[in-house]
């Protein structure tokens, strides 16, 4: 048992820009790169394993052959993988949208629904996301809202900053806004339903909207939105560990490694490790990783420790 270092699959949505590339060094095929999936078993877009034994290969295809023991305990409360972590370059507004629960995704598309924390890495003066309403409303304020081009004079826009954490629960009306490059921890979906999109053009159509799917799932209740991680940084020899989310779903904690920091991937959990500045190294006995800004490394569960050297920041996500 050994870590992995993963490949991230690539999109080029209508909306991205070329951060990833510039900013992560990251070799995309895109001109246009609007996310980098940097840890997913998701089959619309798989990571590669760069390393070891299993060079080559989907982690998808090496989880279900190593079996559970290698996502660990917790995980092995979920039908599939159970998390997705993306880095999305924002460079123009996404589309106003919505995801599922469980129960409605399962039912009606066949996967999990999808909650998601968005950590804020960098963004332009004044950015904003869109972050359910601004005043409750009902289903049929929503409908007409959505067909009479007014739906942007309900929503409630946040101004965001570096650093600031945000979490969205299955069914909160959201967009990110042009201008913000994020990390975002997801469950392993990818089921959206678009309900506003600015009335641009894809091959000279419209995107596909979604109307009667959001007006089933979306919370039309007025959402109290912070932007403020959930734990106090902490420091260590070596360390300051924030604990940013946690929930049922997903742990994240981003760890600013100054020399040294310890890494422990016990039998409850596998960690992700994702580096967002900086660069380092992992190391685990005879495996040693470069840890750059923009790569990924999965801890299988029950590896044990691993020690990050160097002078980087990662985000640590576990189950």
């Amino acid at each position: 048992m050994v870590p992995l270092k993963l490949k991230p699959a690539f999109k080029d949505y209508i909306w991205g820009g070329d951060r990833l590339r510039r900013d992560f060094d990251m070799e995309t095929p895109f001109d246009k790169t609007a996310e980098a999936w940097v840890l997913s078993c998701h089959p619309d877009g798989e990571n590669i394993i760069e390393n070891g034994p299993f060079a080559g290969r989907t982690l998808a295809d090496v989880l279900s052959d190593e079996g559970k023991a290698y996502i660990g305990s917790n995980a092995q409360a979920f039908d599939f993988f159970p998390i997705l972590i993306k880095l999305i370059d924002a460079k123009d507004d996404l589309s106003v949208q919505v995801h599922p629960d469980d129960a409605y995704a399962l039912q009606n598309e066949g996967q999990f629904g999808k909650t998601e924390a968005w950590y804020i890495l960098d963004c332009d003066e004044g950015a904003e996301i869109i972050y359910g309403f601004r005043e409750d409303l009902s289903r049929e304020q929503f409908r007409a809202a959505i067909e009479e081009n007014t739906l942007l004079d309900r929503v409630n826009r946040v101004r965001v900053k570096p650093g600031d954490l945000f979490f969205i629960a299955s069914g909160t009306l959201h967009a990110i806004c042009k201008g913000i490059l994020l990390a975002e921890v997801q469950q392993n979906s990818n089921v959206t339903y678009r309900v506003y999109d600015y009335g641009r053009l894809q091959n000279g159509r419209p995107r596909e909207l979604h109307v009667e799917k959001a007006l089933d799932v979306t919370n039309l209740q007025k959402i109290n939105c912070g932007g403020a991680p959930m734990g106090a940084p902490v420091k260590a020899d070596g360390c300051t560990d924030t604990l940013l989310t946690r929930c049922d779903l997903f742990t994240v904690h981003r760890m600013d490694v100054e020399e040294r920091a310890v890494i422990r991937a016990d039998e409850t959990s596998f960690v992700s490790l994702v580096a967002i500045d900086g660069n380092g190294v992992l190391s685990h006995g005879d495996t040693v990783l470069t840890l750059y800004k923009g790569e990924s490394i999965f801890l299988p569960a029950g590896l044990g420790e691993a020690e990050i050297l160097g002078r980087v920041s990662v985000l640590a996500t576990s189950v």
